[in-house]
């Protein structure tokens, strides 16, 4: 029997099970992977970590970022990319790169830089999930920290002000948007109808900017210029963390998808249309596994 496993993270609010892209990244690709994480959130009965979150503890294994707890993840044998090519995963990798290079540092001044945004609703939300006093000075050096951490990879020649440095930032995280619309293109997913790692970064760096109500949006807007990567996060939203169904039997059958899925034995299965317990079909073509 697997050790049991549980994820640490924050929390979620927008209809978005986190609001924090690695912990989002992490719970998603668990999702896909059908790894079954007991999930964490931090509030403020929850100590905060020394370390970042998300952190994974399985038994007397502690492990933090995303990436290496994907990777523990599929030692554990809860892989989803075990149907990708050689040439798919060094696509993963060039994508993965680009959304850390290009549109992070965007996604963290939205939320952590921009004065209006950080004082009406990125302090007060994560202020209000920490202990006192530590919720006095937590998002301060959190966004100490992402202002050095823009300037680290942003603030040398030829960008000296502030200034121009948020101006590239944005047209570069928008030209990243625009590359990834162009390469999911109708498709469901980024290698077509199964989730990977790729979609699982993609959608842990796109849903908190596609749904956090901010005052400031000048991504989100651009980003709703893209209505197939809007489409993307939807039905992520909608079929892995919001679906509810009543039928027992189909319980069982999607339990049943996600032990099948992470086995290299079993061959990539077809996705059709699901109808929601609620009754009808969702607007976006949500999907299960069938044989």
């Amino acid at each position: 029997m697997a050790a049991p496993m549980e994820l640490s993270c924050w929390g979620g609010d927008w209809g978005l099970p986190s609001l924090h892209p690695e912990s989002l990244t992490v719970m998603a690709y668990a999702k896909f992977s059908g790894a079954p994480l007991t999930v964490n959130t931090i509030n403020n009965s929850w100590r905060v970590p020394k370390g970042d979150v998300p952190v994974l503890i399985s038994e007397d294994i502690v492990i933090s970022q995303p990436a290496k707890i994907l990777n523990f993840l599929r030692k554990q044998k809860y892989n989803a990319d075990y149907e990708l090519s050689a040439k798919q995963g060094a696509d993963t990798l060039a994508y993965i790169a680009l959304l850390e290079e290009k549109l992070l540092p965007a996604l963290l001044h939205t939320f952590w830089v921009e004065a209006e945004n950080y004082s009406s609703v990125t302090k007060p939300w994560f202020a209000s999930r920490i202990a006192f006093p530590l919720s006095l000075y937590l998002p301060g050096k959190m966004s100490r920290e992402a202002l050095n951490r823009i300037l680290l990879t942003r603030g040398g020649p030829p960008l000296y002000s502030l200034a121009e440095v948020e101006a590239q930032i944005y047209r570069d995280a928008k030209e990243c948007l625009n590359l990834l619309s162009k390469r999911l293109g109708t498709s469901q997913f980024f290698f077509g109808d199964m989730p990977t790692t790729l979609d699982a970064f993609v959608f842990g760096f796109l849903a908190p900017i596609y749904k956090v109500c901010f005052p400031r949006v000048q991504l989100q807007e651009h980003l709703k210029q893209l209505p197939n990567l809007c489409r993307f996060c939807d039905d992520i939203l909608t079929f892995y963390f919001r679906l509810t169904v009543s039928d027992p039997a189909l319980i069982i059958s999607l339990q049943m998808d996600d032990n099948l899925r992470k086995s290299p034995q079993h061959p990539p299965r077809k996705l059709t249309t699901l109808k929601l317990a609620a009754g009808g079909e969702a607007s976006s073509p949500l999907n299960r596994l069938s044989p």
